[in-house]
């Protein structure tokens, strides 16, 4: 619940919280598709309610640089030690939220939009985490909370699906991924209530201090998840 109220105040937070949980029940392969078809499910749900304040020249642009960066994800996840990616991108994450959290900021131009897109395509498939390269770049270019959620949720509609399919065509589904988030889809909608609720009350001030504890807490979990699987 908890997870799916993140995600609905926020548009991000689902996979940060609910992936280590997920990990103590299931196999990895299990994990990361019912996270997929949860967010999913999350997205979906929300889109209708926010599809206004969707930035569509944006959002196409993400899509674009992730259709590039998704194939590259695969080659990552087949070919490199995975652990070792999870614990340089936790480094450069952390190092990069303190950065924002000084008020280094980013300008935003096209080919920067295309590369962001590109990168979240790659953590996708690699580590299934997509949200950390939008959540910086939003950060660091002030964009309002209200655009954030929207553009990133929309964005999640796209990269999931394809995600999704790409993990059912290599590695295959089994039955206890679908029965299991069938289980938590009672739970996933009551938080997307309260997150409902939450994301209304949130002051742009305090909404960026939520996206900074959500940054800091995927860091330091990707750095424990790599460190403890090397040792």
């Amino acid at each position: 619940m908890t997870a799916s109220i993140l995600q609905a105040s926020t548009g991000f937070g689902f996979s940060i919280m609910a992936t280590p949980f997920l990990l103590m029940l299931f196999l990895p392969q299990e994990a990361i598709q019912i996270n997929i078809i949860l967010s999913l499910l999350i997205s979906f749900a929300l889109i209708f309610k926010v599809y206004n304040d969707v930035d569509f020249r944006l959002f196409k642009r993400f899509i674009i640089g992730s259709i590039i960066g998704a194939p590259l994800g695969l080659l990552v996840f087949i070919s490199m030690n995975i652990n070792t990616l999870k614990l340089g991108i936790s480094i450069l994450l952390l190092v990069l939220t303190v950065l924002l959290m000084c008020n280094v900021q980013i300008k935003p131009t096209s080919v920067r939009d295309f590369i962001v897109g590109g990168i979240s395509g790659v953590l996708t498939t690699s580590i299934g985490m997509p949200g950390p390269p939008l959540l910086l770049y939003f950060t660091g270019t002030n964009t309002e909370k209200a655009k954030l959620r929207a553009t990133a949720l929309a964005f999640y509609l796209f990269i999931y699906s394809i995600s999704l399919i790409t993990q059912i065509t290599i590695m295959g589904t089994h039955k206890i991924i679908w029965q299991s988030s069938l289980y938590a889809v009672p739970v996933a909608l009551i938080g997307l209530f309260i997150g409902q609720m939450i994301f209304h009350k949130l002051n742009q001030r305090l909404f960026r201090v939520f996206i900074y504890a959500l940054l800091i807490c995927t860091g330091v979990f990707l750095l424990v998840e790599s460190l403890s699987s090397l040792s």
